[in-house]
């Protein structure tokens, strides 16, 4: 399923995404823990490479958490994951303050339980209540 979603993406990968991507995936894989940075402009693919090594997380068993700087940042990027894995067996889900109490808990509810495969939030990320399946 990996190639398939990479295959689906619109635009074609620039050279840093396919080196960051190949990159991540090899981290993955090993045995080591990855301590790696993306960094880039605005509009060059960091998002996209961020999907896929989410994505392939997500294809071998495991939570992803994806932590952001903003309260509008983790709003955009639960839509832009939504809409690029939205065929794909995949539930993205977010936490921000603009959230109400009950969204919260219904998404830290299904977080817990395994049905939110990939959560996208701020720092309430860090908080105690926020249970990932590593």
């Amino acid at each position: 399923m990996q190639l398939e979603l990479e295959a689906s993406f619109i635009y074609e990968d620039t050279p840093d995404q396919i080196t960051s991507t190949a990159d991540i995936k090899a981290d993955m894989e090993s045995e080591r823990p990855m301590d790696r940075l993306i960094c880039g402009d605005v509009g060059f693919g960091k998002t996209e490479v961020a999907i896929r090594a989410a994505f392939k997380a997500v294809d071998n068993g495991k939570q992803v958490a994806v932590l952001v700087p903003t309260t509008i940042l983790a709003y955009q990027h639960s839509r832009t994951f939504k809409e690029r894995l939205k065929d794909f067996p995949v539930t993205v889900d977010y936490v921000n303050r603009f959230r109400t109490a009950k969204e919260k808990r219904e998404t830290l509810e299904g977080l817990e339980k395994g049905s939110v495969d990939i959560i996208i939030g701020t720092h309430q990320l860090a908080s105690k209540n926020v249970n990932l399946k590593i």
